[in-house]
């Protein structure tokens, strides 16, 4: 939850390293879907190595 009590997720590496952070989402029912985008896309997105 952050700081206003409304859910969230973190997405991490394989590595543990934390890689993003999502928006807020009013309901975690409303955050199980976000995952569950996430999960959908991720797949296929593109990687940028900006290092």
């Amino acid at each position: 939850m952050d700081r206003g009590g409304r859910p969230y997720f973190v997405l991490k590496a394989a590595n543990g390293e934390i890689v993003g952070t999502s928006e807020s989402y009013s309901s975690s029912q409303a955050m199980e879907h976000g995952i569950a985008v996430v999960k959908t896309i991720a797949p296929n997105a593109p990687v940028v190595d900006e290092s």
